[in-house]
């Protein structure tokens, strides 16, 4: 992209430099706009041409761009051509830039930045993205609440770059937790309460046996044996299971339904309790499981002892764990997918876990373990509502909408709204997305309700507000000069300024592809949206002339457009009113 200038660019430098334009396409980068001055708006650093040089032998860059800008010449794509700290920079044709951007914005429209020159080529790949994974008969807490966004956002991404992506629910619904449920219900649990509240009941249970236990061997007892019918495939411990699981996956749905996530498999643990025990005999036909003293089966990933190494698959009295079950379910989905990659999106506390689940793939043979990927994140800190500390995600959705809708009665450019709620919801969501991803995913973050909820700064509510103002300009003035407009009109700097960033979009998803993190993508918004509250303030529209006023709604309309395409991969709608 770069609507075809990176190319332009690469074609005449392949010439000079004697190298195919594809080699070079990836080392011309867009400049990023500058407040001070009018920059260029590409620029080919020197370095990226001289990386198989070593130190010693490599010459002076500043030189060599300047040598290089001598052998080139200005065109009918490009009006300039100068040189930096080891740059060589491009001044594309004002009008051209102005005319092929914003005819590009509107041709491509969700696919703008998509087509780039920077994605050619790229394979089709099957990717599977492991995420949210809450634990079945639990309510959703807000612990889950990271995963579920950044994986929304990977698997959002691969899509829009034409992969065939499967998004995977993972369901903690197996192991010791469901002996404590099961015992636990059959002590202190009521049918009417479950049908009626059933992950509320559940957990009043779950807290209520787990206080038991800790006093009562006999309950803890209990529980063990429990679990051990589970494994055995009894009837009866199975029907009761399968209701808490089934209960609880309607609840999940309805609390996704207003994420905006969706899925296209829920599976979980227990689909591999007997696949658990085929992995088992694999490892042992290789001489890989050992037997410790305590009746337990291990695998030493280190091969001499190392307790860090040692990976423990099965417990003494033959039930399965986490890391059998984890095994299992990676074979499976190769069979079933035949992936390109799959991306497990846990927190950072579960490295060392995927770390051993992926060395054990390959030590069985697996060499598609090579194509298994953890994207790892940190811990958020301090998101509380006002009722306490236990926080269910839903508790913090509605407080949210709820401050939402303070926030916008209080504003004088509120706009009467056909649905307050739904509008509060979306902006209170994008809110918190924002607040998340502004940052490292691997990085613990301080939630802040004050820093949400701010309508100016860098927050998703002022991405919101902007979208919605450029939404409410388009249906004042009507539609009708999309069909053409006078590229003269568009020169001031505020406008050069736009024209400079949108040309930038598909740089920006090229970085966040290749890192999968949502941070370019978000500080590019932020930006644009900076840029066209400040355009807004001096292009006007009302009482300029026909001719300059639908050039600058072109304008106008191409920033919303690229707003709203970027918040869809984020993981929020854009909301057209507020």
């Amino acid at each position: 992209m770069a609507c075809g200038f990176r190319r332009s660019i690469a074609c005449q430098l392949s010439r000079v430099l004697d190298l195919p334009p594809e080699n070079l396409i990836k080392s011309i980068s867009a400049v990023p706009i500058s407040r001070k001055e009018e920059v260029a708006d590409f620029q080919l650093s020197v370095d990226s041409l001289l990386e198989n040089n070593n130190d010693h032998s490599r010459p002076d860059t500043h030189v060599q761009a300047r040598k290089l800008a001598e052998k080139l010449k200005c065109d009918s794509v490009v009006s300039e051509i100068s040189t930096g700290q080891g740059t060589v920079n491009f001044k594309i044709n004002r009008e051209l830039l102005t005319k092929t951007v914003l005819q590009q914005v509107i041709k491509d429209g969700s696919k703008y930045g998509l087509k780039s020159e920077l994605f050619s080529g790229l394979p089709q790949k099957k990717i599977v993205v492991e995420f949210s994974s809450p634990n079945v008969a639990k309510k959703f807490h807000v612990g889950h609440l990271r995963s579920t966004i950044i994986g929304n956002f990977i698997a959002n991404l691969k899509e829009a770059l034409g992969h065939q992506v499967t998004r995977i629910n993972y369901l903690g619904d197996w192991g010791m937790q469901f002996g404590l449920l099961g015992t636990g219900f059959q002590l202190f649990g009521y049918e009417e309460k479950l049908q009626s509240s059933p992950l509320q009941h559940l957990f009043e249970v779950y807290v209520q046996v787990n206080k038991e236990a800790a006093d009562d061997k006999n309950v803890a007892k209990s529980a063990h044996e429990f679990f051990q019918r589970l494994e055995l495939g009894d009837t009866q411990a199975l029907a009761l299971w399968r209701k808490f699981r089934d209960l609880s996956i309607e609840e999940y749905v309805r609390v996704y339904k207003r994420l905006g996530v969706h899925f296209d498999e829920y599976s979980g643990e227990s689909f591999y309790r007997e696949k658990s025990q085929e992995v088992l005999k694999l490892l042992d036909s290789k001489g890989l499981l050992q037997k410790t003293i305590k009746g337990t089966a291990i695998v030493d990933l280190s091969g001499n002892g190392d307790p860090s190494s040692i990976c423990t698959l099965m417990r003494s009295d033959g039930t399965s764990l986490y890391a059998t079950r984890d095994l299992a379910a990676a074979i499976d989905r190769m069979d079933k997918y035949n992936f390109d990659t799959m991306i497990y999106v846990t927190d950072k506390g579960q490295k060392k876990h995927f770390q051993q689940v992926f060395q054990m793939l390959q030590i069985m043979g697996y060499d598609w373990a090579e194509r298994c990927q953890h994207v790892p994140f940190g811990v958020v800190q301090g998101m509380k509502t006002r009722k306490g500390d236990v926080t269910f995600l839903e508790d913090v959705l509605n407080e949210i909408r709820l401050r939402m809708l303070q926030n916008m009665a209080s504003l004088k450019t509120t706009k009467v709204l056909e649905n307050p709620q739904e509008t509060a919801e979306r902006v209170g969501l994008a809110a918190l997305i924002i607040q998340d991803f502004k940052g490292l995913l691997l990085s613990d973050y301080q939630f802040s309700w004050d820093r949400v909820f701010q309508s100016r700064g860098d927050t998703g509510v002022f991405l919101q507000y902007t979208h919605a103002r450029l939404h409410s300009l388009e249906e004042t003035f009507g539609c009708g000069y999309l069909n053409d407009f006078n590229t003269a009109c568009l020169q001031e700097p505020q406008s050069v300024s736009i024209l400079q960033h949108l040309l930038r979009f598909d740089e920006v998803l090229y970085r966040s592809s290749q890192d999968l993190q949502p941070r370019h993508i978000v500080s590019y918004l932020l930006t644009l949206s900076h840029l066209a509250g400040m355009a807004h303030k001096t292009l006007y529209v009302k009482d300029s002339p026909p001719e300059v006023a639908g050039a600058r709604l072109h304008l106008f309309r191409a920033v919303r457009s690229v707003l709203a395409n970027g918040m869809k991969l984020l993981g929020i709608t854009p909301v057209c009113r507020m």
